[in-house]
């Protein structure tokens, strides 16, 4: 008889938001595998322990998500010293234990040169784009995400 699965434990609400730029102000956005809608985002995920680092979770969410070694000499990952909390939506409620409904997201912004490659996870994003700052904004499905991007050229 085959063992069950452990069952997969709640996530922490405290995650991270990551804003990936050129020099240009070209933002990269991904899109969520994980719903039908067209929702498009900057990085973003979840410490993995309540000991994790912010600047950790940033760095192993943008390797995970896009291949990106935000530690690599030709990046710049700079924390913007911002947070949002925010309700988590409805769609994504029962990852988290009960009572849960609200979420840290702390903001930081990734400077890459502008020929970067991308390697999406294909079990969390289907595709990518890079759009200047201002339109990024307007694709991104999350109002922190797109505030974020609007602050972009406050942090260069």
């Amino acid at each position: 008889m085959a063992e069950a699965a452990a069952p997969r434990p709640y996530k922490i609400p405290q995650s991270v938001l990551v804003v990936i730029y050129t020099t240009a102000l070209d933002i990269l956005l991904i899109r969520r595998a994980d719903t039908s809608a067209d929702y498009w985002q900057s990085v973003t995920g979840s410490k993995d322990t309540e000991e994790e680092s912010f600047v950790d979770t940033a760095v192993r969410e943008v390797l995970e998500e896009t291949g990106i070694d935000a530690r690599a000499p030709s990046c710049v990952l700079q924390d913007w010293e911002l947070e949002n909390v925010y309700e988590i939506y409805p769609i994504w409620q029962h990852r988290y234990a009960p009572g849960i409904t609200l979420n840290t997201e702390h903001v930081f912004g990734l400077r890459v040169p502008a020929d970067t490659p991308v390697r999406l996870s294909p079990r969390e994003h289907t595709d990518w784009i890079w759009l200047p700052w201002q339109k990024a904004a307007d694709r991104c499905f999350s109002p922190s995400n797109a505030e974020a991007c609007l602050l972009l050229p406050r942090f260069i």
